[in-house]
């Protein structure tokens, strides 16, 4: 279900649980939530369903939705990234997503210089050619920069972080890039396109450790 209300009603409940608003053990019903959110049933139930599969609640026949602690939410799931970025916890997810980034796109930038295919590699070269510094265009290309770096690495696991990554970036769309880090992005398509392995690794930690930060 991809409908608005599906997803008005995702965003209200999931944000706040996120946000300590349901603290971890509150007990509630599809009825309660269809009282606060004004919309069906069907749709209540569909989005506890997947607030289910994401750790947020349980459902249970005698005891209704349970909010869950932290400790069991599916952090790695775009969603669940999202409404902390966007909550109270805002800065220990920022930090978060920088520890993970610099854990993994190094090693999937090298990777990628190592395996990317003909058309990649093309891409790669149109990116390094378009990184411009207008803000909203240059927040474009760099999602897109980094969610090729992860993708063309051939690991599947690693691939399954794009969105996360992408959201991280995007994330910083209001911050003005300066020209190094324009530079920087360049630099890197064009390491990985000419498959340099040592270049594209060492770029890709420095972009990492310049975006940290609030």
């Amino acid at each position: 279900m991809s409908s608005p209300a599906f997803g008005r009603v995702l965003d209200h409940v999931g944000a706040a649980v996120v946000a300590g608003d349901l603290p971890a053990g509150t007990r509630t019903s599809v009825e309660a939530l269809v009282e606060q959110t004004l919309a069906s049933r069907s749709i209540v139930r569909e989005a506890t369903r997947v607030l289910v599969a994401l750790g947020l609640l349980t459902a249970g026949p005698r005891v209704g939705l349970v909010v869950q602690p932290a400790e069991r939410w599916n952090l790695l799931d775009p969603h669940v990234v999202r409404w902390r970025l966007a909550g109270p916890d805002r800065a220990a997810q920022v930090r978060e997503l920088t520890e993970l980034r610099a854990a993994v796109e190094p090693v999937a930038a090298r990777a990628a210089a190592r395996r990317a295919d003909t058309a990649t590699r093309n891409r790669l070269r149109d990116l390094a050619a378009a990184f411009t510094d207008a803000p909203g265009e240059f927040a474009r290309w760099d999602a897109a920069l980094h969610e090729e770096l992860l993708r063309a690495g051939g690991n599947p696991m690693v691939r399954t972080l794009g969105a996360v990554v992408a959201l991280a970036v995007r994330d910083r769309a209001d911050v003005p890039p300066r020209r190094l880090d324009v530079r920087l992005h360049a630099d890197l398509a064009q390491a990985v396109a000419d498959g340099d392995e040592g270049r594209a690794g060492d770029l890709v930690a420095r972009i990492v450790r310049r975006t940290s930060g609030p």
